[in-house]
């Protein structure tokens, strides 16, 4: 085997070893745990991963650049209540409705494509524009947003969406509910955009080098507002989706998905570094982290278990980052 093809085989091995994780957890708990291998629990850890997923795809794109976003979670949530607020007839809902009744669907997810969007351009324009660090600027959305969620619902909730947003979250296309063939779906398309169009192959770059990438004439800056307000219309979508599925929304509503998300963009093999990352291996750390939440509940371990697992996942997942990097500069 020569270097090429040597490279080659450890960098496929390195990209996809999150995939051989979910393979041999599977089998492991399909052989130690009663009922675990049956279709309907394969299903309810596909669409339980909906949320955390599609939040993790723009989490993961800003991070391949080279920056963090740490405000997506209460962007979901913010867009959550709107959904909630606007779209059902209970609690604090306005109810509002249009003729044909089926527009409601379009419009408010729209609605929440742009108010995530704006939250994005916002922490963008002031990472790019005014050099504050995106931890700082994102951890601060983190803190305000959830703020305004609390404030726009006054300690109370949203409840009973209209039948027509209603009706995602309850039908299913092949025994798969539809809400989570929208995340394999926008895994699919944002797959496509990072590993095939010269966006996704410039993100990249500038997560590996930004200044190198200026000097190629690429649009630095631009690329990275970019990035930030893909991950607020993505998280607004997040959102959007779970208010949909819990037919509303409280102020609560998505508390801790970051740190799910987070989790699943490192143990997927996103690099903390920038310049690294597949999102099909982001998809398969979203569905190894859930597939451990439902075994311990089938187990009947207390729910703090999932806690323990998850932060030790992310120290290993850390940690084995850390040794890729140091396998990619030998082979360099």
């Amino acid at each position: 085997m020569n270097l090429a093809t040597h490279r080659k085989t450890v960098e496929f091995v390195l990209d996809n070893l999150v995939w051989l994780m979910l393979i041999v957890v599977l089998a492991a708990f399909s052989a130690t745990i009663p009922d675990f291998f049956q279709l309907g629990i394969f299903v309810n850890i596909i669409e339980s991963s909906t949320f955390v997923g599609v939040m993790a795809i723009g989490l993961a794109i800003v991070i391949i650049a080279g920056n963090m976003d740490l405000s997506v979670e209460s962007v979901a949530a913010l867009t959550a209540m709107v959904t909630g607020i606007l779209f059902s007839n209970r609690g604090i809902g306005l109810g509002y409705s249009f003729t044909p009744e089926w527009l409601v669907l379009p419009i408010s997810l729209l609605l929440s494509l742009v108010v995530g969007g704006i939250l994005g351009f916002t922490n963008g324009w002031l990472v790019v524009r005014l050099k504050m660090n995106a931890f700082i600027v994102t951890l601060a959305s983190y803190i305000w947003v959830r703020g305004l969620v609390v404030a726009m619902s006054g300690g109370r909730s949203a409840q009973d969406l209209t039948p027509s947003l209603r009706v995602i979250g309850i039908e299913t296309f092949g025994y798969i509910p539809l809400i989570a063939w929208i995340a394999i779906v926008s895994f699919a398309i944002f797959t496509f955009i990072m590993a095939k169009t010269p966006f996704g192959r410039h993100v990249t770059m500038i997560g590996g080098n930004a200044v190198a990438t200026f000097r190629a004439g690429i649009a630095v800056d631009r690329l990275i507002v970019v990035t930030f307000v893909l991950a607020g219309a993505i998280a607004g979508m997040a959102g959007w989706l779970l208010a949909i599925r819990t037919s509303g929304a409280t102020a609560n509503l998505g508390v801790g998905m970051l740190f799910q998300a987070f989790a699943a963009v490192v143990i997927g093999g996103v690099s903390l570094k920038g310049g690294i990352g597949q999102l099909p291996g982001v998809y398969a750390g979203v569905l190894l982290l859930h597939t451990i939440q439902t075994a311990i509940n089938l187990m009947g371990l207390p729910a703090h278990y999932t806690q323990v697992i998850l932060g030790g996942l992310v120290l290993a997942a850390v940690l084995l980052d850390t040794v890729k990097h140091s396998i990619r500069l030998r082979l360099a």
